[in-house]
């Protein structure tokens, strides 16, 4: 039951509360205390210990105003054991009225370690004109907003408490799993963090866990109830064809590895069923998951389908038409391209192609979710880069082209950002995943160095000599300040000087802005190593394929993030030659720059590098989740919180096996609004 705000507060309240991201009672209750101030106890002065904070009583001895050299009231207060000095810096004349002598004052606040006198600098204070009894629990200190100070949160809290015991609400969804699991109460949980009687870490970490447990459980139900609901759908059945098969894979020219093969196993696994496939197939840079992703596309034709292939940018996409046409065009399979960038003119030649089913094999970007893209029988669709992509861009290709029967295409994604298995654990709970761990057989492993901007000239030197030896280099620049226009002008730049630097080698540019035309005639002409040096924007990023391309030069690398620079260095090594990726910094590093390229330097591994990107950043902003619409963490970290995910997931798959009755109250209460993000 979601428990609005109108019922216990102001409109000009729950203003102020919405602007803390608090909007029902519970999520009252959720805003939890940043620390805690231990005032349930008075400390002798005596015994005060410089740089710690305390509570102490004591009666006014003194009182000094002043106003030169700066202003200043200084109070003595004094108890049975010595003095304390009150230092307030800004203050009315209305203060000064209340310090008189001998009058009862508690303060609190810390002793100022820099003082040659026990002293407390605008310490919290109050006037004691009765015997006050102190606090039961410790106070706690809440993250604020404008309007709203520590003493009406905590007002507000003890507000939402009442009313809850008053109506009884709030109960635990699963008692039998707090026993299960040493859970204490939910509800005793959340008071005893708003309102603990001790400060030890270790006290308040088994209420904590529950809070995690509960938030992880519903996350779990969340996308595992998605996966679950995935197999009430109908999909079309593809049924394995080994002579179409071996018609492909022995014309490739190179052998499939075993983890390829086992991929392609599990995906044509999930392909025979009658419920939609939905499959991530994840690999480093340069795995071979594209090929993977074409054998299954082959069988879904093969089975009278047709399939969509989408790439976030249209550079990417163009290099993934040009590869499927090679594989495919030999099979007398039917493979176009559509893109925002053709003319009207051919895009509906294509649209009517695709509804007559002329076209078995449909490449582009996001210019496939247009509602007029309407394929006759649509079996498959494969995303590339499907982090690229939001939640509802990623299923408008299926929900625009549902059949009359309501058969459902079968969605295969891919990303060259291996998942961290926390996040497959959670945020991909409702998603089968399939791995490409290993790289094709003959490369080399990439050596990555970390130059600084000054040593430019050296490092002109040795392209020169890296040339001049038949090599190929990239020259990357990176997004600045998330300005096209700064980049471009960035890159322009770039180009010129490596131009007046090397000119016996050929250079060329490439940018996002250049046409579809101009930049699959420069990639070809690189590729075929007409072109010795490309300087580009990090349009190159995903998908280039350039065996000889050696050696990534990358600008102003500490202004890039990891999975970018883990991205861009998988542009060169395609081939069975060593290469080189250099990392050019400027002058001023911060820390979490240093951090970065420490990890990137010392790390070839895709999955190390995510995971430790994820650490870095968090979830949110590794995913997207904001900007995609699923649901966020409030309290549980999943880096942290690795081991109560494991019982969660083991929890929910229980609940959703046995249809508890308590598993929609449990979603509404931590994920509100769980069926519109469903519907999406």
């Amino acid at each position: 039951m979601l428990i609005l705000l109108a019922s216990l507060f102001t409109e000009k309240q729950i203003s102020k509360l919405k602007k803390l991201g608090i909007k029902s009672i519970f999520d009252l209750l959720l805003h939890l205390p940043l620390k805690y101030l231990d005032k349930t106890k008075v400390n002798r002065i005596a015994d005060v210990a410089l740089g710690r904070s305390y509570q102490i009583e004591g009666k006014v001895t003194y009182v000094k105003t002043s106003y030169q050299p700066r202003k200043n009231l200084i109070v003595v207060i004094e108890d049975e054991t010595g003095p304390l000095q009150l230092r307030f810096l800004n203050f009315y004349s209305s203060q000064i009225h209340q310090f008189e002598k001998d009058v009862m004052v508690r303060v609190y606040g810390e002793i100022n370690p820099k003082s040659f006198v026990t002293e407390i600098i605008h310490p919290e204070y109050e006037i004691l004109k009765t015997n006050k009894p102190l606090p039961e629990h410790l106070t706690p200190i809440y993250p604020l907003t404008s309007g709203l100070g520590q003493k009406s949160i905590l007002s507000f809290v003890k507000r939402g408490f009442d009313h809850i015991a008053k109506k009884n609400i709030f109960p635990d969804h699963f008692p039998e799993l707090n026993i299960k699991r040493n859970l204490p109460d939910l509800m005793v949980s959340l008071k005893k963090l708003h309102m603990p009687i001790s400060n030890q870490s270790s006290d308040l970490e088994a209420y904590r866990k529950k809070l995690v447990y509960d938030e992880l459980l519903a996350h779990q139900l969340f996308f595992r109830g998605l996966y679950h609901q995935q197999k009430n759908y109908v999909a079309k059945s593809i049924k394995f064809d080994n002579d179409f098969h071996e018609a492909l894979v022995s014309s490739l020219g190179f052998t499939l590895t075993t983890h390829q093969t086992n991929c392609f196993n599990e995906i044509m696994s999930d392909l025979s069923r009658s419920f939609p496939m939905n499959r991530l197939l994840q690999g480093d840079v340069g795995s071979g998951k594209t090929i993977v992703a074409t054998m299954a596309a082959l069988q879904a034709i093969k089975n009278g389908g047709q399939v969509g292939f989408m790439a976030p940018t249209e550079i990417l996409a163009e290099q993934h038409f040009i590869k499927l046409k090679e594989w495919l065009n030999p099979l007398h399979i039917s493979v176009a391209f559509l893109s925002g960038s053709i003319s009207l003119a051919e895009k509906k030649i294509i649209y009517a192609k695709l509804i007559k089913g002329d076209i078995d094999l449909l490449v582009g970007t996001h210019a496939l979710i247009q509602d007029k893209v309407k394929f006759k029988s649509l079996a498959l669709y494969i995303i590339d880069e499907q982090h690229r992509f939001g939640v509802e861009q990623r299923l408008q290709i299926r929900s625009n082209n549902i059949t009359s029967t309501h058969v459902e295409a079968h969605q295969l994604m891919m990303s060259a950002t291996p998942i961290p298995r926390t996040l497959s654990m959670s945020y991909f709970a409702d998603m089968d995943i399939s791995t490409i761990s290993e790289l094709p057989p003959g490369r080399q492993p990439i050596k990555t160095k970390i130059i600084s901007d000054t040593r430019r000239g050296e490092l002109l030197a040795v392209i020169q000599k890296h040339c001049n030896e038949g090599n190929q280099v990239y020259w990357v620049c990176p997004l600045i300040e998330e300005s096209e226009t700064l980049q471009l002008e960035t890159v322009e730049t770039t180009f010129q000087q490596v131009s007046n630097f090397f000119q016996s080698q050929k250079i060329a540019l490439i940018h996002g802005r250049m046409k579809q035309k101009e930049k699959e005639t420069i990639m070809q002409r690189f590729k075929s190593g007409d072109i010795h040096i490309l300087v580009a924007t990090t349009v190159i990023e995903v998908g280039v394929d350039v065996p000889n391309a050696t050696m990534m030069i990358i600008e102003n690398a500490e202004r890039m993030g990891l999975s970018q620079l883990h991205q861009l260095r998988g542009r060169v090594g395609r081939g069975s030659k060593e290469s080189t990726c250099i990392l050019l910094y400027g002058k001023k590093l911060t820390d979490i720059a240093k951090e970065r390229l420490r990890i990137i330097y010392e790390n070839t591994d895709g999955f190390k590098v995510s995971e430790s990107d994820l650490k870095l950043r968090g979830p949110g902003e590794f995913l997207g989740v904001r900007q995609s619409g699923l649901p966020s963490l409030k309290i549980a970290d999943i880096n942290k919180d690795e081991e109560i995910l494991a019982l969660a997931k083991s929890d929910a798959e229980y609940l959703l096996k046995t249809k508890h009755n308590g598993i929609q109250s449990h979603l509404q209460r931590w994920i509100s609004n769980y069926q519109e993000i469903t519907r999406t």
